[in-house]
């Protein structure tokens, strides 16, 4: 059982401190150094050492700094969403970023951006901005034509393509359909609105195809808490000419629209519901839901990307752990699960009680992929997808499928078992202050309904993703984050965005990889990963995919200041609920949500530039990536 235990293997060799802020390169001269992934060799070298799989030596060492911050506010912003979506306006040289605190679209200038680190990065905001608001209520066009008004809530998304920009934003009731809003933005950035057209429920995802012709919108469909209503997930999709987008959306249904590849499948064999959820769910889907939900209301498209030729869009269903195939041509989607990562074979951390690094497998536990952002780009020709694995749980009044795993066997909790050999890892753990500490799925475990959970599953992976076209998996980082973390920030790895609180998300999804983009610098292509939680940011060279490399790690957040907010209260900041954010300006960037990659060629500086936005501290952070 000791060997199934195996406690703090911190070990990753040759990991080398580069900067004062965190950041490391892996050194692999001898292609023996390189850290490997689940199926990707991270040295310098290929398999043998002597030359890499594309014929290019690799990881090059890169210059990772902070240029340029922005801060929307003070207290009364932290922790509400005041900087959370990104994206980048070539004509006017600005990054742009959603201010939910305020419901406006900050437009900040990078004109001036200079090629010299910024002497404080965690401090400084030498940035500026000039923001535009939108209204509170828009006119569409109904299936009829007929005019309607829609009362508008929280903007969830942006997309910029040339001088084009959309906005998804939801309905002022959640359940209800909600808008996206076109606008033209002129020399300095500002908008001028063009229209809106009706999406589904809770846009909450927006982009465009690369020549401009479509907006693509996840409509993730959630219920309100008490499952009074619960909407369907779809895609829309506006078409768009000469910059004028259609008055109407076409919708992608996941009932009506979903297709299976199977050649042995005829239609009569998904023509209901519950065929269509018992062969999703045959692939790995994950179905979670009061008695009486369908498919099309599980199933919650959360992000898009595009293939290079604009033919195939590829969504994110996080909590089903699945990605989406979208046919644009059919306008079908095929939904493929993402199957299972086995802990067994790699190391976690799965307890915050200890409140230091500790690293075990264990045989019998498994992280769904679940991921949240995903991004493409091109290898020989094909399109593969990049997914950042932060995993997800419904977890709502009226249902909720987590649990921690002691709840399982607590009599007075689910008053279930765990099979012997979970019940004797269980036991070495440490019992309640060790596994028992994870959050787990009630969904998914007891396959024979028989009382035992015989696995546990639990949210997130920990880790990025390469699939192919397919939606096969051809690399994943393993149990690199967590390890690299743990060994350049020590105890203060995998804390949370609230509070500088080390080892304390470990129990639920460690540092939640939640933002990725991918972009090219001198003929190499790289992903860069943001965790949510811990605020890491993470290098990698993924330009064979099926050879790919660590590169950095960064963190612009200061782990010795003394601050604590609740981001599920109105007023995170409330002094009267014990909450204290004096310190929160002190603190760095807090709760990276997206990340923009701005190319050298378009970049204002002449170098290629990650622009980050910052939710809880609402902090728009723009990082110079160069090679060394």
């Amino acid at each position: 059982m000791k060997d199934q235990l195996k406690k703090l293997k911190l070990g990753l060799v040759a990991l080398a401190v580069v900067t004062a802020l965190g950041g490391c390169t892996l050194d692999g001269d001898d292609g023996q150094d390189g850290a490997t992934g689940a199926q990707g060799i991270a040295g310098t070298d290929g398999t043998d050492g002597t030359n890499g799989v594309d014929g290019q030596s690799l990881p090059r060492e890169l210059a990772i700094e902070v240029v340029g911050r922005f801060s929307a506010g003070g207290v009364e912003i932290y922790g509400k969403s005041a900087a959370e979506i990104v994206q980048f306006h070539a004509t006017s040289q600005s990054a742009f970023a959603i201010n939910a605190a305020l419901n406006q679209v900050e437009v900040i200038s990078l004109s001036s951006i200079p090629t010299a680190a910024v002497g404080n990065p965690i401090t400084d905001t030498s940035l500026t901005s000039q923001a535009f608001t939108f209204p509170s209520s828009v006119s569409v066009k109904d299936a009829d034509g007929i005019d309607q008004t829609v009362a508008l809530g929280v903007a969830n998304s942006i997309a910029i393509n040339g001088d084009l920009l959309a906005l998804a934003v939801e309905g002022e009731t959640k359940t209800d359909n909600g808008a996206v809003l076109f606008y033209s933005l002129d020399a300095l950035g500002q908008g001028t609105f063009l229209k809106a057209v009706l999406t589904g429920a809770l846009p909450d995802m927006v982009t465009f195809s690369e020549d401009g012709s479509l907006a693509l919108i996840a409509n993730e469909g959630e219920p309100d808490s008490d499952y009074d209503v619960d909407p369907e997930g779809s895609i829309s999709v506006v078409s768009i000419t000469d910059m004028v987008p259609a008055d109407l959306a076409q919708t992608i249904n996941l009932t009506t629209d979903m297709v299976f590849s199977n050649d042995t499948l005829d239609d009569e064999d998904y023509d209901t519901d519950e065929e269509r959820r018992a062969l999703l769910a045959s692939t790995g889907v994950k179905f979670a839901g009061p008695d009486g939900t369908s498919v099309a209301q599980d199933l919650e498209p959360e992000y898009i990307a595009m293939s290079a030729d604009g033919k195939k869009a590829y969504v994110s269903l996080q909590e089903a752990n699945a990605i989406g195939i979208i046919d644009l041509n059919d306008m079908t989607i095929e939904v493929k699960g993402l199957g299972f990562k086995d802990w067994g074979t790699y190391e976690l951390d799965f307890t915050n009680k200890d409140e230091i690094p500790s690293f075990s497998n264990v045989p019998g536990l498994f992280g769904m992929y679940q991921p949240d952002t995903i991004a493409t780009y091109q290898w020989n020709g094909a399109t593969f997808i990049l997914s950042a694995n932060e995993g997800d749980s419904k977890d709502w009044n009226a249902y909720s499928e987590e649990v921690r795993v002691e709840d399982i066997i607590d009599p007075d909790e689910l008053n279930m078992q765990l099979s012997d050999e979970l019940q004797a890892i269980y036991d070495a753990s440490g019992a309640d202050d060790g596994l028992g500490r994870l959050k787990v799925t009630t969904a998914l475990g007891d396959a024979d309904q028989d009382g035992v959970y015989e696995a546990l599953y639990a949210y997130g992976s920990r880790s990025f993703s390469i699939w192919d076209q397919n939606i096969n998996q051809v690399f994943d980082s393993g149990d690199d984050f967590e390890k690299i973390s743990a060994a350049i920030l020590g105890n203060d790895f995998n804390s949370a965005h609230t509070e500088n609180k080390g080892d304390n998300r470990s129990d639920d999804k460690g540092g939640e990889p939640e933002a990725i983009a991918v972009g090219e610098i001198n003929g190499r292509t790289y992903a860069f990963i943001g965790l949510e939680r811990s605020g890491d940011l993470f290098t990698y060279d993924v330009t064979n995919p099926f050879n790919v490399a660590f590169v950095a790690h960064n963190n612009n957040r200061d782990f010795n200041t003394d601050f604590e907010l609740d981001d599920d209260l109105d007023n995170p900041c409330d002094e009267a609920e014990g909450m204290d954010c004096s310190e929160v300006a002190e603190s760095g960037d807090l709760g990276p949500e997206s990340i923009k990659f701005v190319s050298a060629e378009q970049s204002p500086n002449g170098n290629a530039l990650l622009i980050i936005g910052n939710e809880v501290s609402g902090t728009v952070t723009v990082y110079q990536v160069t090679e060394k």
